[in-house]
């Protein structure tokens, strides 16, 4: 199979879809790789690099969405590269539909082939290709959020660890699962005081084993989703529907009673965001303030962070690009439903329900799409 790999175009995006180590293990396998001149420099690997790796070098983007089979990228195609997408073509990418009617329609009027990392699944219930980012932003939301709060970005002036004699401050994550726990576990390591809201008993037991008396879990209800939120100083929106738009656990009215000053970081805002008052930023003019509240709602978070997020995603990629690649798309997906998951988009029908009620289209299941219904 030829694939290609062209250069992120998204805002300060600088991962990269194949490393020089997965191509070369895909070349290995008899496969040939098309890569856009440049598409690996924000991580610190040139053209040489790829070519040492046995990878063609294409001088366009629109030679590799011409030419190739499947299309390999980290985030959702822009308009300008949907339109160049063909009926026919594996598009294998991070998608993030539910929040955005416009690259679905443009992927559905493309005709491709469109499998979305977040809704990979494997036997365990969990979401291979959505993990390792959502560790990177776990971990990064803790670390903006620390920034945002120091005087000089507008925050209160806290330090997160505080220091002996003075409080530390109070942190706040609503949502346990894998982005959650990492930004406990970032904000416990400052020494922060740390409260996890979630709506799992399982998860929060698991959490309380984990961590011990170092974490505060609480149930999720409305009311304790006010009562700490209103008094924390930094606020992490941990919240996550597979393939689905975030619901939007915390108001405008919380927003408003919270401490002027105080941040609110929302990992969540790539399905939409689970604040009432997020707005998705970019890497280059990431926080606004709403009623003197700081919103960080960066939607390629781990991208500030390219060359350990490409790296961490490729590991969980590359056996699902060999798949697709040596079997062909119809087989690798019926041969594995766990890949079928991710299958959002095919020749020109949406095929992941939850996306489908975000949006309010109809749908087609993945199985009666490839004549795998019973």
């Amino acid at each position: 199979m030829l694939i290609g790999v062209p250069k992120e175009i998204k805002t300060h995006e600088y991962r990269v879809g194949m490393v020089p180590s997965s191509v070369r293990e895909v070349i290995h396998h008899g496969h040939t790789v098309l890569v856009e001149t440049g598409a690996g420099l924000g991580i610190g690997f040139d053209d040489q690099a790829y070519i040492a790796a046995g990878a063609r070098i294409a001088k366009t983007a629109a030679e590799i969405f011409e030419k190739t089979e499947m299309v390999v990228k980290v985030k959702e195609p822009q308009a300008s590269e949907y339109k160049k997408l063909r009926r026919g073509q594996i598009l294998f990418t991070y998608l993030h539909l539910a929040p955005d009617p416009e690259q679905t329609k443009g992927l559905i009027d493309s005709g491709c082939t469109a499998i979305a990392y977040e809704t990979v699944t494997n036997s365990r219930g969990g979401l291979p290709l959505l993990a390792p980012m959502s560790e990177v932003a776990g971990r990064m939301s803790i670390q903006v959020g620390a920034h945002c709060l120091e005087k000089g970005a507008g925050g209160t002036g806290i330090l997160l660890g505080g220091v002996p004699g003075v409080a530390p401050a109070k942190v706040v994550i609503i949502g346990g699962g894998v982005s959650g726990t990492h930004a406990a576990r970032m904000a416990m390591g400052m020494e922060a005081q740390v409260v996890i809201i979630e709506r799992s008993l399982d998860r929060l037991k698991q959490l309380d084993e984990q961590f011990g008396s170092r974490l505060t879990t609480v149930y999720s209800t409305v009311d304790a989703i006010e009562s700490y939120v209103v008094d924390a100083d930094l606020v992490i929106g941990a919240v996550l529907v597979p393939g689905a738009a975030a619901p939007r656990l915390v108001t405008h009215k919380m927003i408003k009673k919270m401490r002027p000053g105080s941040v609110v970081v929302d990992i969540a805002i790539d399905q939409g965001g689970c604040f009432e008052t997020s707005k998705p930023t970019t890497h280059a003019q990431p926080t606004y303030v709403v009623d003197n509240i700081i919103h960080y709602c960066v939607a390629n978070m781990p991208g500030a962070v390219p060359r350990t997020s490409t790296f961490a995603l490729n590991n969980a990629t590359l056996p699902f690009i060999l798949a697709l690649a040596n079997k062909g798309y119809k087989k690798a997906l019926a041969d594995d439903v766990h890949l079928r998951n991710g299958l959002n988009v095919h020749e020109g029908k949406l095929t992941y329900q939850a996306v489908a009620e975000a949006l309010k289209m109809p749908y087609v299941t993945a199985e009666k799409l490839l004549g795998l219904a019973a």
